[in-house]
């Protein structure tokens, strides 16, 4: 969307939002990856406005801070007693000084509202030369919204709010859905003219558009294709509602793109999550944040991925991840978790009950069953043997292990960081590894260890292991 044009956006956010019953602001909510002014904020971009104005009200330093993390660029102005829409956009206008061309106004609550609405609204106001516009839909139970009532032409007359219509004025299904497009000065005129005699003794921004028609100017109404975009929520209800709804709509995007979404009822993708055409996603799998699904990976069933990278053909079943890189070709799960700084390598493999902070795994490095790894580096082609314990903190500071490629890893053995286990080496069943093993070596202990060096080559002849060894020991 491009115009010659000088554009301002205000997103109305001071509401306590009681009805939510929360010691939250409503516009913080969360729901699919941002929360409610987050998702307006998104819809607003297509604009490039030259300012974006944020009123904030109620926990406005939670709203502001919260603004300076997801849109730094927004100015948060503080409405300090909420005396209605058209007082709060009015000390909005204020702030940003000399404001020309359009001025577009967004409630913080309509997290389906999008980006290319938003344009179609601001496109019709400026290509029709509008004083105002205001964006309606057409719904099948218009309780408790805005009525848009039309002259005997059926163009705008005015704007009424439920609580000061008429039964007859109530009937209406087209409803106003909180969103305007305005010329910038007549604006800023016909603001300084509203007057709180209404129901709620407060300033409606509304009335704005009945005092312009009255002027003459022209006001007009641009109708939404989808009316569930311009949906707010009062209460927890109405947003599980709104997430539902935000749900289907993401999930049919990317199934129509070529990802196959089994169940997409249990599904939920957040809408900064990135999916690969051939993407495999299984039942009740959730994936958040700034996760990433390449081709030919399948996720689930019983999956939560929270900014995790899935790379191509990998399989993730019952699993929960966060802030993790799986490899191509990986295996993850079932009953696996992979905790932040989890690198996986190209056909690494974390098997059942284990968990991984922390950690890189080399190619072909298989952590199978009943295992924690916490800070270790492991090579390429190692066996981690079942119930084995990475033993990474003191009680005062985290150490690293190190293991190198080609090592099998004995049943229940302990590692005590800071230590290295060289390649090709072996610990025994049960083994406490204390101290460094050399390349190639076994470590077994029963009360103090043990090192059988040169182990491997004399033991395990001609295998890849006993190769490593012999590299290593030569080098040295």
């Amino acid at each position: 969307m491009t115009s010659s044009q000088s554009r301002t956006v205000i997103v109305l956010a001071a509401g306590e939002g009681k009805r939510m019953k929360s010691a939250l602001p409503k516009v913080l909510h969360p729901l699919l990856g941002r929360t409610l002014v987050g998702h307006v904020l998104a819809a607003a971009g297509e604009l490039a406005a030259e300012r974006t104005l944020v009123v904030v009200g109620h926990g406005a330093d939670q709203v502001s801070t919260h603004l300076a993390e997801i849109a730094p660029g927004a100015q948060p102005v503080l409405q300090a007693v909420q005396n209605g829409t058209g007082h709060a956009v009015r000390i909005a206008i204020e702030a940003a000084g000399d404001v020309r061309g359009s001025v577009v106004v967004l409630n913080g609550d309509v997290p389906l509202l999008r980006p290319e609405t938003v344009a179609a609204l601001v496109d019709a106001h400026e290509a029709g030369g509008m004083a105002a516009t205001v964006l309606a839909a057409e719904v099948a139970d218009p309780t408790g919204l805005g009525r848009i009532v039309r002259d005997a032409s059926g163009g705008l007359e005015r704007i009424v709010e439920e609580r000061d219509a008429t039964a007859e004025q109530r009937a209406i299904r087209e409803i106003n859905a909180g969103i305007y497009a305005f010329d910038a000065v007549l604006l800023r005129a016909a603001l300084s003219k509203l007057s709180t005699d209404n129901d709620q003794g407060e300033e409606y921004l509304t009335d704005v558009f009945a005092l312009l028609a009255t002027d003459g100017r022209p006001v007009g109404v641009h109708v939404a294709a989808d009316a569930t975009e311009t949906l707010g929520c009062n209460d927890r209800a109405e947003l599980a509602g709104l997430r539902a709804l935000l749900r289907d709509r993401v999930n049919r995007a990317w199934m129509r793109d070529g990802v196959t979404i089994l169940d997409p009822a249990t599904t939920w993708i957040d809408v900064t999550v990135v999916l690969e055409r051939d993407a495999v996603i299984d039942q009740n799998t959730q994936l958040r944040g700034g996760t990433a699904v390449a081709s030919f990976a399948t996720v689930g069933p019983d999956v939560t991925l929270v900014d995790t990278t899935v790379g191509t053909g990998a399989a993730v079943l019952r699993a929960h991840a966060i802030g993790a890189e799986i490899g191509p070709e990986t295996s993850v799960g079932p009953y696996a978790y992979l905790r932040p700084g989890t690198r996986l390598a190209r056909k690494a493999k974390v098997g059942t009950f284990v968990e991984v902070k922390n950690s890189e795994l080399g190619a072909g490095t298989k952590v199978p069953h009943l295992s924690y790894v916490g800070d270790a580096t492991i090579g390429e082609q190692t066996n981690i043997g079942a119930a084995s314990v990475f033993a990474n903190y003191d009680g005062v500071h985290k150490n690293r292990t190190v293991i190198g490629s080609y090592v099998r890893g004995g049943v229940d053995t302990m590692y005590v960081a800071p230590v290295e286990v060289g390649d090709g080496a072996t610990t025994g069943a049960g083994a406490v590894v204390r101290e460094d093993v050399p390349p190639g070596a076994l470590a077994v202990s029963g009360g103090p260890q043990r090192t059988i060096d040169g182990w491997t080559e004399r033991k395990r002849p001609g295998t890849p292991m006993a190769d490593a060894a012999r590299r290593a020991r030569e080098k040295s």
